[in-house]
C-alpha cells in the first residue's frame, strides 16, 4: 500500500507546533531564572545637599550614566519636600557593586555641582522576608497604586536584623494610615534599623515622620534622621530606570 508523504504546509505546522510546546515548556524556568536576578542583593541610598527644582535637574543625563554601572537594577528618584533637596534610592546586584557605586560613581555627581551628599550602603537579602510582609514592592509585590510620598528612616541604633523582632513592628506598622509599603533597611557593617516607607499623600508622610516616628525613636532612646520626598515629581525620572514603584 503507497503512502503519501505529507504536505510541506504539515510539515511546517508540526515543526512550529514542537517549537511552541518546547518554548512553553522552558518558560516558567527562564521567568524563574529572570526572577531571581532581578531579586536586590543590596539597597543604596542618596542624597545631595543642593536645592533645585526638580525639572531643573539633569536627570536625563545622570540616567543614562548610572544605568552604565555594574549591578545596577533600579532607581527610585527622590525630591525633598520643603528642601528640594535631590537623592535616589536604588537597588544592587551584590553588595559588592552597591559599594563600588557610592565609593567611585556616585560622588562624582555631587562634586560636578560642589555640594556635600550622603550614601548608605543596606543588606537587601537579610529583610526580604519582613519587607514583603508590608508588601515591598523591590522583591515582587504589585503596586497597589502610585505613591504620593516617600519616607526615609534611619536610627542611631546598631542590631542585626536576626535579633529584631520586625513581626511585632509589623504588626504596628500595618495601622498606619496611608503605608503603601515598607523596605526595611538594615546598615551594612553597621546594622542600623530603618526603613524606605511609601505613602499615598504627603500629608500622611509628614504625619508618620514628624508624629509617629519620632515615639519609636524615643522608646528605643535613640537618635534618629528621618526625610519626607513628594513622589509626584520624579516619576518620570523614576519610570525611566525601572522603579518597581510604577511597574
Amino acid at each position: 500500500m503507497h503512502t503519501s508523504n505529507p504536505p510541506h504546509e504539515y510539515k511546517l505546522s508540526r515543526r512550529a507546533l514542537l517549537v511552541a510546546s518546547a518554548g512553553a515548556a522552558l518558560a516558567p524556568s527562564i521567568i524563574r531564572a529572570k526572577e531571581h536576578q532581578m531579586t536586590p542583593k543590596a539597597f543604596v541610598y542618596t542624597e545631595v545637599a543642593i536645592s533645585v527644582p526638580f525639572d531643573k535637574a539633569p536627570w536625563p543625563t545622570i540616567n543614562d550614566e548610572i544605568k552604565k554601572q555594574p549591578g545596577f537594577l533600579n532607581k527610585t528618584w527622590l525630591h525633598g519636600h520643603g528642601t528640594g533637596s535631590i537623592g535616589g534610592f536604588y537597588s544592587f546586584d551584590s553588595l559588592e557593586n552597591a559599594r563600588s557605586f557610592v565609593t567611585g560613581y556616585f560622588p562624582t555627581e555631587p562634586r560636578s555641582f560642589g555640594v556635600a551628599h550622603n550614601t548608605r550602603v543596606f543588606d537587601a537579602a537579610i529583610v526580604r522576608e519582613a519587607s514583603e510582609d508590608l508588601g515591598a514592592v523591590h522583591y515582587g509585590a504589585d503596586p497597589k497604586a502610585k505613591p504620593g510620598a516617600f519616607v526615609y528612616t534611619e536610627l542611631q541604633f546598631s542590631q542585626p536584623f536576626e535579633n529584631f523582632d520586625w513581626r511585632s513592628r509589623n504588626s504596628q506598622l500595618k495601622q498606619v494610615p496611608g503605608l503603601q509599603s515598607k523596605i526595611w533597611l538594615s546598615g551594612l557593617s553597621t546594622h542600623t534599623l530603618g526603613g524606605f516607607d511609601a505613602f499615598d499623600t504627603v500629608e500622611h508622610a509628614l504625619d508618620y515622620a514628624i508624629n509617629q516616628f519620632p515615639e519609636v525613636a524615643r522608646n528605643l532612646d535613640a537618635a534618629f534622621y528621618t526625610r519626607v520626598f513628594d513622589a509626584t515629581t520624579t516619576e518620570v525620572a523614576s519610570r525611566q530606570m525601572q522603579s518597581p514603584f510604577y511597574l
